[in-house]
């Protein structure tokens, strides 16, 4: 299925077979495609790139498609990494996390820090912390396969670890 090139979301780079890769989703997704291009709020003059899911209904576009600028999809990713480094150690926490310090991480980024807490203000944190956890290790393979495939490609760009 073609991604619409007449929405107010211009696509440059295009993903149209992304259903067929979408996770636990592939070849049942409604996600149909990722694409890179001109952000649909673009005011006069001013031009953002992002990127978007296109979701389709079976019937037609889907106004559950997500558009983000760039930076947040890469501070998702980052989210992502830094989460999934905290789980693989959780399990020596009897909650899962230490409830005296719920502070994941600070992660400096622009000259303050991206702040990842756990969200005490969940009020059924407990279990929803365990079941996250497990989601978390059941989807370990998808998840760790895409990260790799980052690694791969900043290393390439020559982007390498200072630690």
């Amino acid at each position: 299925m073609d991604i619409p090139m007449t929405l107010k979301h211009k696509p440059v780079v295009v993903v149209e077979n992304y259903e067929q890769i979408d996770g636990r989703s592939a070849y049942d997704s409604d996600a149909k495609g990722l694409s890179l291009g001109l952000a649909q709020w673009n005011d006069r003059g001013s031009v953002e790139i992002s990127a978007k899911v296109w979701r389709h209904t079976g019937e037609k576009w889907s106004r559950q498609s997500e558009e983000l600028p760039l930076h947040r999809v890469l501070d998702l990713a980052i989210l992502i990494a830094r989460t999934k480094e905290y789980f693989s150690e959780a399990y020596r926490f009897e909650k899962l996390y230490d409830p005296q310090d719920t502070r994941i991480d600070r992660i400096g980024l622009q000259g303050d820090a991206m702040s990842v807490d756990i969200a005490t203000d969940n009020e059924m944190l407990d279990k929803d912390i365990r079941l996250f956890a497990n989601e978390l290790s059941k989807n370990d393979e998808l998840i760790s396969e895409r990260l790799q495939t980052l690694v791969t490609i900043l290393e390439r760009m020559g982007y390498h670890s200072v630690m």
